[in-house]
C-alpha cells in the first residue's frame, strides 16, 4: 500500500470522529516499538489518548484489535489505514498475560446483558436507574448524557453545552438528570422532553466537578477531584458554596450522604474519609490508618458501616462511622489490583480490579470472608474499565466498560446447593 503521512492519516481519520477528539487525552505518552504502520497509530490514536492505553493494554489479536477500534472510530471508509493499524497493534501487542487477574471461584453465578451506546468513542460511565425502569449514563467523551430503555433497547442521547465532558449522571429526587461539568467548571440539568439544559456556572469556571449525590431535602453536593474541593447546590434558588479540603491534594472523589444526612466525601490522594455538615459545609478529615492509602469509591451498607476500596494497597476495607474502627482484606490479585468501582448489594461488597486486564467483578462476603471474581466482557474482547456501579431495585448491578461505549447488566444468582 502507498505509505501514508501523519497529517494525511490525521485528515482522514479526524474527519470520521463523532466529536472533538482533541477534547481529552487521558494517561500517559509511552513510545511505542519501530515498525511498519507506528505513525499511522501515533497520529490516529493519540487523538483521543495517550500511547499508554495501548502499552498497558492485555494485548489483543488482529481481529479484537479491529473489534476495539470500531468502538472509537469509524475507519471502514478508510481500509487501508484500518489495516494497516491492527497489522501494527496485533504484531507488536499481541495478548498477553501480565496483568491477568486472580480469579476466585464461589457459589454464585452472574450474567451479563450489555448494550452498545450509539455515539463511537464516548467512553460511557456511570449507569443509573430511573423509577421508570430506564437507565441513564454519561458519555464523557462524547459530551452527552444518554437515556436507555432496557426494554426496548432504544436509546436517546443528549448533547451537552460545549466542554462539559460530564463525569457523572446524577438523578435528584424527583428522578431528573443532572451531569458534572468537569471539564467547564459546571453542573446541569437536563429536560429529556426538549433536551435543553439547565447550566450553573462554579466560582472557578477553571474547577472540575466530579460526583454528585442528593439528600432528602433535595440539596446537591458535589465533590472536584483536582481542585480539592467540595460543593453545595440548592437547585431551587441556585446558590452555590464552595469549601476546600482541609489537606491540600487530597483529591475529593466519591460522595455519600448516610441516614443521618452528613455528607461523605472519599479522598482519592490521600487515605482519608472528608466528614461535611450538609448546613455549615465544616470539613472534618478522618485518616485512614495505613499509610499511602487512597480511596476512589465507597458504599454505605444498611447498617451503617462505610464500604471501601483501597485503590492504591490493592484493597478492601470497613470503616464503622460510629467507632472509627477500620478493617481490611487484601484484593485476590495484590497490590497492583487497583480497586475502582464499589456496590453493596444482597450483602455483600461488589467492585473491579481495575488495574488487571480484563477487568474483573469482585464479590466479597463479609460473613465468610471470600472472595469470588469473573471477567468483564466487552462484546468478543475483555476491554475495560469499570469506573461506577450502581444497583437497580431488582437486585441487579449497572456497570459499563468505558472502552466500547458499553452499558451493562449483572445479574448474580447463587448456585443451589448439591445434594
Amino acid at each position: 500500500m502507498p505509505r501514508l503521512t501523519a497529517s494525511f492519516v490525521i485528515a482522514t481519520a479526524f474527519g470520521l470522529l463523532p466529536f472533538a477528539a482533541s477534547a481529552q487525552a487521558p494517561g500517559q505518552a509511552a513510545a511505542l516499538p519501530e515498525g511498519a504502520g507506528k505513525q499511522v497509530v501515533e497520529a490516529v490514536c493519540t487523538g483521543c489518548h495517550q500511547t499508554n492505553m495501548i502499552t498497558l493494554s492485555s494485548g489483543y489479536t488482529r481481529d479484537g484489535w479491529k473489534e476495539l477500534i470500531g468502538t472509537m472510530i469509524d475507519l471502514s471508509p478508510a481500509p487501508d489505514t484500518r489495516d494497516t493499524i491492527t497489522q501494527y497493534l496485533a504484531e507488536h501487542f499481541p495478548p498477553n498475560t501480565k496483568r491477568a487477574p486472580k480469579l476466585m471461584p464461589g457459589n454464585f453465578e452472574v450474567t451479563f446483558k450489555e448494550w452498545v451506546m450509539p455515539k463511537l468513542g464516548q467512553r460511557t460511565r456511570d449507569p443509573i436507574q430511573h423509577a421508570d425502569g430506564s437507565i441513564w449514563y454519561a458519555g464523557q467523551f462524547g459530551n452527552l448524557i444518554g437515556r436507555l430503555d432496557p426494554r426496548t433497547g432504544e436509546v436517546r442521547e443528549y448533547p451537552l453545552p460545549a466542554g462539559s465532558m460530564p463525569h457523572t449522571v446524577q438523578l435528584d429526587n424527583q428522578g431528573r438528570p443532572w451531569y458534572s461539568g468537569n471539564k467547564n467548571g459546571t453542573v446541569g440539568r437536563i429536560d429529556p422532553a426538549t433536551g435543553n439544559a439547565t447550566v450553573y456556572k462554579m466560582p472557578d469556571p477553571q474547577s472540575d466537578p466530579h460526583t454528585i449525590a442528593f439528600d432528602k431535602n433535595g440539596m446537591m453536593f458535589f465533590s472536584f477531584q483536582a481542585s480539592n474541593l467540595i460543593g453545595r447546590l440548592n437547585p431551587d434558588t441556585g446558590e452555590i458554596k464552595v469549601v476546600s479540603a482541609p489537606n491540600p491534594k487530597s483529591q475529593p472523589y466519591d460522595v455519600r450522604i448516610d441516614a443521618d444526612g452528613t455528607v461523605w466525601v472519599s479522598c482519592n490522594a490521600r487515605g482519608c474519609f472528608l466528614k461535611v455538615n450538609p448546613q455549615t459545609m465544616e470539613v472534618t478529615e478522618i485518616p485512614f490508618p495505613l499509610p499511602n492509602s487512597s480511596t476512589r469509591r465507597f458504599v454505605i451498607a444498611d447498617d451503617g458501616m462505610f464500604w471501601f476500596v483501597n485503590s492504591n494497597l490493592g484493597q478492601i476495607g470497613r470503616f464503622n462511622p460510629k467507632t472509627g474502627e477500620f478493617k481490611e482484606w487484601s484484593s485476590p490479585s495484590g497490590p497492583r489490583s487497583h480497586p475502582y468501582g464499589a456496590a453493596w448489594l444482597g450483602g455483600a461488597f461488589w467492585y473491579n480490579e481495575s488495574g488487571m486486564r480484563p477487568d474483573p467483578l469482585v464479590r466479597f462476603d463479609p460473613k465468610t470472608e471470600t472472595f469470588q471474581s469473573w471477567p468483564i466482557p466487552s462484546g468478543g474482547i475483555y476491554a475495560g474499565i469499570l469506573r461506577n456501579a450502581r444497583t437497580t431495585r431488582e437486585g441487579n448491578l449497572l456497570i459499563h466498560q468505558t472502552a466500547t461505549n458499553r452499558v451493562i447488566q449483572v445479574t448474580p444468582r447463587q448456585r443451589a446447593a448439591s445434594r
